[in-house]
């Protein structure tokens, strides 16, 4: 009962704020797509709040995104996963994911089964499919991920600060609003909020 009266407090604050937001001046914000290179160590550099669900890394780079360069229709980020971290159990509602290995091992759960990727492996993540990734070798995983339409880097900013910014903790509540941001679903949160 208190964690579904936490969860209704959170989504009616969220609904709060995105309710407050002026579409017209957001939009008017956005600027038109612009052509970028980027270098390896180059983009929007984040880190996440300290949380009580496993997170991959501290530190993640958004390329593109509407907010980095304009992009309509795609979004793009790298990050690297030390030995032994994970990436949740977390499902994109609407959005495919690609994730691209250069390098390092991991073993991946996707829907109902379970993948070693190599460097150089793609795992492709349909929309609402269940996926998870732990690094499993000796060296980090250097990941990059491109989703097919804008939205979880949004989650990713709401649990997040930009790199040198104070981190203070996040909780779960605060999680569950941000993955909502994004369309997306935790499943340590899901099942947590029962």
């Amino acid at each position: 009962m208190r964690t579904s009266l936490r969860l209704l407090v959170s989504v009616l604050l969220f609904s709060t704020f995105v309710s407050a937001q002026d579409p017209a001046q957001t939009n008017s914000q956005q600027s038109p797509p612009q052509a970028v290179v980027l270098q390896k160590d180059e983009g929007e550099i984040r880190t996440r709040r300290p949380r009580e669900i496993a997170m991959a890394s501290r530190e993640f780079t958004l390329k593109v995104s509407p907010k980095n360069n304009g992009s309509k229709h795609l979004v793009l980020g790298t990050e690297e996963i030390t030995p032994g971290a994970m990436i949740p159990k977390h499902k994109h509602h609407g959005q495919d994911e690609i994730l691209l290995i250069q390098t390092g091992t991991a073993h991946i759960w996707l829907g109902d089964k379970e993948y070693d990727a190599l460097p150089g492996a793609m795992v492709f993540i349909p929309s609402d499919t269940w996926i998870s990734l732990k690094n499993t070798g000796k060296e980090n995983i250097s990941l990059t991920y491109i989703f097919s339409d804008p939205g979880y880097e949004e989650t990713m900013r709401c649990s997040s600060v930009p790199k040198g910014q104070p981190t203070p903790p996040i909780s779960k509540d605060e999680l569950r609003v941000c993955q909502h941001k994004g369309h997306a679903e935790f499943e340590a949160l899901e099942t947590d909020a029962k």
